[in-house]
């Protein structure tokens, strides 16, 4: 019997682990802090007591306009989405591949022949007399 064994190659091959993905990310809205002077109060008159050389005096009393300083904050740009593509992830694969199955061959070898000259025995020899008929011969 023959054996001849199998033959496998080696195939490589690019394969997708992740499909294309579509995902969406939230920018956050811009701002901006703007610093105002307002006006809290008018400002005007008021009347007030003093003593002024001794005498209490009624005395008018102009007092300026106040201001503070607000801070407020702007909004330069909106919040907004982006759109995100992740590519598709691939990945570099090596797998054998059957070429040639086993084989089995069974190899008949005739069986040799050959003519061979030899002597047997066909029976034992004997010594003595014996008594023969011979056809057609004398007889008595």
């Amino acid at each position: 019997m023959e054996y001849v064994p199998a033959i496998y190659r080696t195939r490589e091959g690019v394969v997708q682990i992740a499909p294309q993905r579509v995902s969406y990310e939230i920018l956050p809205a811009v701002t901006r802090t703007i610093y105002r002077t307002v006006k809290v109060d008018d400002g005007g008159c008021s009347w007030e007591w003093r003593v002024i050389h001794g005498r209490k005096v009624l005395c008018k009393i102009r007092h300026k306009a106040r201001y503070k300083r607000v801070a407020e904050t702007v909004v330069v740009q909106p919040e907004r989405r982006r759109r995100l593509v992740i590519p598709a992830e691939y990945e570099s694969v090596a797998e054998e591949v059957l070429v040639q199955p086993e084989q089995r061959r069974i190899i008949e070898v005739p069986a040799p022949y050959q003519t061979v000259a030899r002597r047997a025995v066909v029976s034992e020899g004997s010594s003595g007399w014996r008594r023969v008929l011979v056809p057609r011969h004398c007889r008595y």
